[in-house]
């Protein structure tokens, strides 16, 4: 039994939660072509990963930090590369009625600091950060 199936007996509503009631539901993303120091301006503005998506709003990748630093380190500049040349293409993903412990677990095993919510078409929906699960916690405790 993982931690979190005791800790949410004593917090059940939280163990009620699911991805859609804590997710970010606005989320900022961008295409395969968009460049990639785009991208990256997005993530100044405080968004450490940017979904990536196609004309039908499909995930089909993710740029974070740790790949705008690759690039970088690998001595390329950003605004001469699309996002599609330094995405992540295999994004871990869960649906909208991921339980809390699931969730957890996913950010924990896959070292996330947030990870996409798609619907059952693989289309965006949202986003659930850590801090979402923070807040939703805190929030069911009170």
């Amino acid at each position: 039994m993982r931690n979190i199936d005791t800790l949410s007996s004593h917090v059940p509503e939280f163990a009620q939660l699911r991805a859609a009631d804590i997710m970010e539901r606005d989320v900022r993303s961008a295409h395969p072509h968009t460049k990639g120091d785009v991208v990256g301006s997005l993530m100044i503005e405080g968004f450490g990963g940017v979904p990536i998506v196609d004309k039908n709003h499909q995930l089909v990748g993710m740029v974070t930090e740790f790949d705008l630093l690759a690039s970088l380190d690998g001595g390329r500049k950003l605004g001469d590369l699309e996002a599609k040349e330094i995405m992540t293409p295999e994004v871990v993903q869960i649906s909208p009625h991921t339980d809390m412990s699931t969730l957890i677990y996913v950010l924990q095993t896959n070292h996330l600091i947030r990870v996409p919510v798609v619907d059952r078409e693989g289309k965006l929906i949202g986003i659930v950060a850590r801090r979402d699960v923070v807040r939703g916690f805190l929030s069911a405790a009170s």
